[in-house]
């Protein structure tokens, strides 16, 4: 078992400068920013929308 208290420090002067110079990055919880979800939902929207009426336009007109 580890008596490290605190895991984010770095180990070794190398990894600090890593850290400093290219940033750490750091999860922001898996979700994209609000206008990227938006126009997410419209393009996949609008692919269920065009699939559903070609499957209804076939069914009725074919």
């Amino acid at each position: 078992m580890s008596n490290n208290n605190d895991d984010n420090e770095p180990f070794n002067d190398a990894i600090d400068h890593q850290h400093n110079i290219e940033g750490d990055p750091t999860p922001s919880g898996g979700s994209m920013p609000l206008p990227i979800r938006v126009i997410g939902y419209f393009l996949i929207g609008g692919i269920v929308v065009m699939l559903f009426t070609g499957l209804l336009g076939n069914l009725l007109f074919n």
